[in-house]
């Protein structure tokens, strides 16, 4: 099976008076990133949670969202830092008795002393909850993956029609490399007629010229890697899972060989057929990359 690497999930599972709410993206990336937000006291669960990532994905940047509610798991407490209270009062009392001030210490003026009254948290990390949470993040993780799959549905079958197309052309090529060949054969037998003239006086040159316009003149061995590169492309495609890496590569042969056939020809509706399996390879190539 072929996943894209853009994809998004997001699941909310209650129990009782606990609600755990996890949302997940993925775009592409050349290796797997995860990349989490989770409450501070979920910290001890990050390593599990990384752990279910890794078993469903292979490649792709991953944000993980996670928040959870409820009494049952996270209660709240006031508490006063006593010793704390103490000592402003002290040097409350300090600084009247120094300035000779009178009046009472308001209850407004205690309550906004810093660090006075704090909210403590009082966290309840049973088995059920961490279980909860897990069960949660797989379900996300599920449907992350039925997205992206959906997505490389869509990517694949316009791969597959670029893919096509580009071997119809190659086989054109085929047909028509004779002019190149004819091309060159004349250019040869120009230089040879140059140097029965007595136009050309190197010798050596001359050999050296004719082997050159000879290798330049026949690009049947680019074709055939061609072929070879589109057969390999569509039994990578067969064999799916995590092909984005293997498809890359072979399209970049395949750039490489259009390439050398272009740099090769002089003939104009040749040279058109070349442009034309470069914009598709590079549409492709841009296409995989969001291959997982």
């Amino acid at each position: 099976m072929i996943y894209s690497m853009t994809g998004y999930g997001r699941d909310v599972i209650k129990k009782g008076s606990t609600t755990i709410t996890i949302e997940m993206s993925s775009v592409n990336h050349r290796f797997l990133d995860i990349s989490m937000q989770t409450p501070r006291s979920l910290l001890y669960m990050e390593d599990k949670i990384k752990k279910i990532i890794q078993q469903k994905f292979t490649r792709g940047r991953i944000e993980v969202f996670v928040n959870i509610e409820g009494e049952q798991f996270v209660n709240q407490s006031l508490t006063t830092n006593w010793k704390l209270l103490n000592e402003y009062m002290e040097i409350i009392q300090q600084i009247k008795d120094k300035y000779n001030l009178a009046g009472d210490i308001p209850l407004t003026m205690i309550s906004s002393l810093p660090e006075i009254i704090s909210v403590q948290k009082l966290e309840d990390k049973s088995q059920d909850i961490d279980d909860l949470l897990l069960d949660c993040m797989s379900h996300v993780c599920e449907r992350v993956l039925a997205t992206r799959k959906k997505e490389a549905n869509y990517i694949i079958k316009d791969i597959k029609e670029r893919m096509a197309t580009i071997q119809q052309t190659v086989s054109l090529l085929n047909d028509t490399k004779h002019v190149i060949i004819e091309d060159y054969r004349k250019r040869v037998s120009e230089r040879i007629e140059d140097f029965l003239l007595g136009e050309v006086i190197d010798e050596n040159r001359l050999h050296q010229e004719i082997a050159y316009l000879i290798e330049r003149g026949d690009i049947t061995e680019e074709i055939i890697r061609l072929f070879g590169h589109i057969e390999h492309f569509f039994n990578v495609l067969q064999t799916g899972g995590a092909i984005g890496r293997k498809l890359d590569f072979i399209i970049q042969e395949m750039h490489r060989e259009t390439n050398t056939i272009g740099s090769k020809s002089m003939d104009t509706e040749i040279s058109k057929k070349v442009v034309f399996l470069k914009g598709e390879i590079e549409k492709i190539k841009e296409q995989i990359q969001n291959i997982e």
